[in-house]
């Protein structure tokens, strides 16, 4: 099949994530970590990087997209997100904005609303979510279950999941169930035992199990929550899927201080999320191990709790990412260009560092070499702006959106597709 090149001329800036790039002198170590180029144009061939350089010296391609100046940035990394569901929880955000305290127990109404929905009606539901993401800039996404709380619901949100992008997360332990309100232990052995096997079986000729196997199994450590798991309960759930071949993520630290971030690095998950309330240890910790601090700023946002300290994490050598957490319950936004604005001004980090985070960072807790250079993935965003300043410096503005590189005479899809690496 012949290839297809499309010229990208006209990028008045592009973040490449690469720091041996050249830069001015006197650069500060932050923004030489994006590696910055100006006046430069690529050529992208079925949806990968080919070439980058001075616009001048451009190569004569198939197509032409002339970006007249603006600013082009590797596609945000959404390495937190629940957006298989159904139902609505708006009552209970108006509840919070009044005074009522966040406590977990909200999931038990979109567990609710996501069994009764069809197959049909979620894939819908997700579509419409993964669209509006990619509208703001988002070309990877990782997807949890969490939300089905059985067998046969909890399989069944991993391979509707799947069905969009391959960075799916096993979340059984999100909360105990109401039908197990009394009896825990059974629920989590339910967790550990018949969910966790249906969830990563694969069959002789791999098609059902592969469908539905997610890559990662998370769990809701938080002993200031009567529904999410105490310690004890998460070693067991997380111990059981390392031994099911899974990578592992944690929620931990959000309600208060907690076991979470030093089960996470004693364990070696690939990422602690949320690190709201952190002890010293913990620090340490995180910076000793590599496991990534995954900061959800639209939560503290939308349930006016703290703010988690990024400056901290980032002056002890954590390597911290950021993502919207997208849910029903505490962050119904997928905007990660409004994330990268609250960690600015609410978490107090530098613009490239929000951005850095936001791309090479949440790329780090899935595994993923995020880079803008030849023969890499084209999974870009593109600014209405001439710099990724204005990110922070216009928030609320759609100025960012997946760059869709489209060899029309052709009639192939738009490049690249919203699974990323």
């Amino acid at each position: 099949m012949t290839k297809v090149s499309t010229l990208v001329t006209g990028i008045g800036e592009l973040v490449t994530l690469d720091p041996g790039q050249s830069i001015a002198t006197g650069t500060s170590p932050d923004v030489a970590r994006l590696g910055p180029l100006h006046d430069v144009a690529m050529v992208v061939e079925d949806g990968v990087i080919a070439w980058i350089g001075p616009a001048a010296q451009a190569p004569a391609a198939d197509t032409r997209l002339d970006l007249d100046g603006r600013a082009v940035i590797p596609g945000f990394v959404d390495s937190h997100t629940h957006l298989v569901f159904a139902g609505d929880r708006s009552g209970e955000f108006a509840a919070r904005m009044a005074g009522t305290a966040y406590d977990g127990g909200g999931i038990a109404s979109t567990v609710a609303a996501t069994r009764a929905a069809t197959d049909e009606q979620l894939r819908a539901l997700i579509a419409r979510r993964v669209a509006e993401a990619r509208a703001q800039g988002t070309t990877t996404l990782e997807i949890k279950s969490g939300y089905g709380l059985t067998v046969a619901d909890e399989v069944r949100a991993l391979r509707l999941a799947r069905e969009v992008t391959p960075h799916t997360t096993f979340l059984g332990a999100h909360v105990v169930p109401r039908e197990y309100a009394s009896d825990r232990t059974a629920y989590v052995d339910l967790v550990t035992g018949p969910m966790l096997a249906a969830v990563t079986e694969v069959t002789a000729d791999g098609a059902d199990g592969e469908a539905s196997r997610p890559a990662y199994l998370d769990v809701f450590c938080e002993p200031h929550s009567p529904h999410a798991f105490t310690a004890d309960e998460a070693r067991a759930i997380l111990l059981a899927g390392r031994a099911a071949g899974l990578g592992l993520r944690v929620h931990g630290n959000q309600l208060g201080p907690g076991p979470g971030v030093l089960l996470a690095c004693e364990l070696g998950a690939a990422s602690v999320d949320h690190c709201t309330y952190l002890s010293d240890a913990d620090v340490d910790a995180l910076a000793a191990t590599g496991t990534v601090a995954t900061l959800l700023p639209g939560v503290e946002f939308s349930t006016r709790m703290p703010y988690p300290d990024a400056r901290r994490l980032l002056d002890a050598g954590v390597r911290v990412a950021l993502a919207s957490d997208c849910n029903p319950g505490t962050c119904y936004s997928s905007s990660m260009p409004f994330v990268v604005a609250l960690a600015v001004r609410e978490l107090r980090i530098t613009p490239a560092e929000a951005l850095y985070a936001a791309t090479a960072g949440s790329g780090a807790s899935l595994g993923l070499d995020v880079r803008v250079a030849v023969g890499e993935p084209a999974a870009l965003a593109v600014l209405d702006a001439p710099s990724y300043l204005h990110l922070a410096y216009r928030p609320g503005v759609p100025i960012a959106t997946a760059l869709e590189v489209t060899a029309r005479h052709t009639g192939q899809k738009p490049v690249p597709e919203i699974e990323g690496p």
